[in-house]
């Protein structure tokens, strides 16, 4: 017997009681009991809703968020709530809240991005109305923080969401190109090709962990928010899924460490492939002033990850970075590590 196969087998018996515990305690996810759905994509003239869920932003970030949703030929409509402030948050939570509430509920606003990330938009998650985000679906674009509300909103109303920039991310000729081509011009099928950043230092590297092709839907986004959702109604299915992850300014130790819970969650060895983005300022040297080892970020994807017997890749143009893709969370794709291609194989819009 394999190692996938011995882990699939045994995970078996752990995972249905561990199942069965998360359902009485958090209460059951509602993704068995969904359609998934895509939301209309937009076009120029469309009017586009900026939120700020998580941390909060200033006047200039606003501005510059106004001029990049016009870049676009589409148009910005905002709340005076977008400019609150409470500590490190964009606002009060109930106020971050109906702010995304109201936005779907608007029949005025076609889509919706997120100004930033940061933190807070787990704090949210309770006061969501979900029947209104089934009720109007729509084009809902953000990373980072903002990956619990992907989790969020899809294990919970089966809505297509999209891991892409924010609103005051750089939106240069390559994020833009992949944005609209995802959202706005979508073709049968829309492939995925890494910009040319090797200039930009190792974090940049694109390498093979496991060679090999994988089909399924999409589900990720930031590695320390997915891992959050472990044990919580929000959580996800993984099985055949293809995992995208991105990580920033965390230390080897601490992504091992994520990964480890990943993998004990019974969640990597259930996932048909993984497609890594840029993994930030996580590298750290080896040896220190204080004579302290570590392994590399290299050695710890390799380590925890090779051995799935799965097809996975590091490098990908996502993740806190310049040169972003715009990635549909629930969509079906395939991942060629040979060819470093992530390729949608239908449309993420209508």
């Amino acid at each position: 017997m394999n190692r996938r196969k011995f882990i699939r087998n045994t995970s078996l018996v752990t995972g249905a009681t561990a199942f069965a515990g998360i359902n009485t305690i958090a209460g059951n996810s509602k993704e068995k009991n969904f359609s998934k759905i895509k939301p209309h994509r937009l076009s120029k003239g469309d009017t586009v809703g900026l939120i700020a869920p998580a941390g909060y932003i200033s006047e200039e970030n606003l501005q510059e968020a106004i001029e990049n949703i016009e870049k676009l030929g589409l148009k910005p409509h905002y709340t005076k709530s977008i400019m609150d402030k409470y500590g490190y948050l964009a606002g009060k939570d109930n106020v971050r809240a109906d702010d995304l509430n109201n936005m779907f509920a608007n029949d005025k606003v076609d889509g919706i991005f997120c100004v930033r990330g940061g933190y807070g938009v787990a704090r949210i998650l309770r006061e969501i109305n979900y029947d209104i985000i089934k009720a109007n679906p729509k084009v809902l674009v953000g990373y980072s923080d903002i990956t619990a509300l992907h989790y969020a909103i899809y294990s919970q109303t089966g809505l297509v969401t999209f891991h892409g920039p924010v609103a005051t991310s750089t939106f240069n000729k390559f994020s833009v190109d992949n944005l609209v081509k995802t959202i706005m011009h979508p073709e049968e099928k829309t492939v995925f090709i890494p910009a040319d950043d090797s200039a930009r230092g190792s974090d940049f590297d694109i390498y093979t962990i496991r060679e090999g092709k994988a089909k399924g839907e999409l589900i990720g986004g930031n590695l320390s928010i997915a891992v959050t959702f472990l044990g919580t109604p929000y959580d996800v299915d993984y099985k055949n899924k293809i995992l995208y992850l991105e990580e920033i300014e965390e230390k080897p130790y601490r992504v091992d460490r994520m990964l480890t819970h990943l993998y004990q969650a019974g969640k990597l060895e259930e996932v048909a492939g993984v497609a890594l983005g840029i993994f930030r300022k996580c590298d750290a040297k080896v040896g220190s002033a204080k004579g302290e080892q570590t392994l590399s970020l290299k050695e710890v994807l390799y380590n925890k990850l090779y051995d799935l017997g799965i097809p996975v890749i590091y490098g990908l143009s996502f993740g806190h970075v310049e040169n972003k893709y715009t990635i549909p969370f629930g969509i079906n794709a395939e991942l060629d590590v040979q060819k470093q291609t992530l390729t949608l194989t239908e449309p993420a819009v209508l």
